[in-house]
């Protein structure tokens, strides 16, 4: 793996490392005193401050500050960069043309910029999420009650998509909320919603929140809606994934 590190280059130095990093499509890591200027589907300006920036290969163009999981400003893969030095400041300017946008950065400072080429190819394996659930469900029906059968998977509603539309042992209908971690009221609630866009049905609809557990305000609402809580979580083996590569848009 090729990597290059610099602390505290000139802003000349840093503009010819930048350059570099972009012509090899490789993963750069910025520390730099800057500000932001965003014009697009809006417009942005944020003021000078210290920041770490993200280009990668790819052309995704990121902007953390010191505080929040969220970046201030980014740029999705396909971005095209380019940089330039005007009057001893750095200026690196991401755009897209659909939709029409650009984000500049301004460089005052560089107190450390990075890059590495190395290889990753692999896709992340998940599992333990709803769509595990769903698809579990769908496979072993009785693990929701011994004659259950699913007719249909995300269901549209004009309220939304219900995880799976099914029929008990007497035909009545059921409908089935996933939540993949402990459900709350929201859940609940949303689960309600489903159930009443079949209020014109001339048979009881079932109900039934599908969870690892639920919270006490939630198990209160079922029982006053006559609405049922089924205690089941998702799977937690990885399905194993084909491998891919990565592909550069420059």
């Amino acid at each position: 793996m090729l990597l290059k590190i610099e602390h505290n280059p000139t802003n000349l130095e840093a503009t010819e490392l930048i350059n570099e990093a972009i012509s090899k499509r490789a993963f750069m890591i910025l520390v730099v005193c800057c500000k932001v200027n965003y014009e697009g589907r809006a417009t942005s300006k944020l003021g000078f401050g210290e920041r770490t920036v993200l280009i990668k290969g790819d052309g995704s163009f990121i902007i953390h500050q010191d505080r929040n999981l969220e970046p201030i400003n980014w740029q999705p893969p396909r971005t095209k960069i380019g940089v330039k030095l005007e009057d001893d400041v750095i200026k690196i300017m991401g755009k897209r043309r659909k939709p029409k946008e650009q984000l500049e950065l301004v460089i005052r400072n560089v107190h450390l910029i990075s890059y590495h080429l190395g290889s990753d190819t692999k896709d992340i394996e998940l599992a333990g999420y709803e769509e595990d659930m769903r698809q579990m469900i769908m496979d072993n029906p009785e693990l929701i009650e011994k004659g259950f059968r699913p007719t249909s998977k995300e269901y549209q509603t004009p309220q939304g998509f219900i995880d799976i539309l099914g029929k008990d042992d007497a035909g009545k209908l059921v409908v089935l909320e996933l939540k993949s971690r402990k459900a709350g009221v929201n859940a609940v609630k949303q689960l309600l919603r489903y159930v009443d866009c079949f209020s014109d049905n001339k048979e009881f609809v079932r109900g039934i929140l599908v969870s690892p557990s639920v919270t006490e305000e939630a198990k209160e609402i079922l029982n006053e809606y006559q609405m049922e809580h089924i205690s089941l979580s998702p799977p937690k083996e990885l399905k194993v994934k084909s491998s891919t590569t990565l592909d550069y848009f420059f």
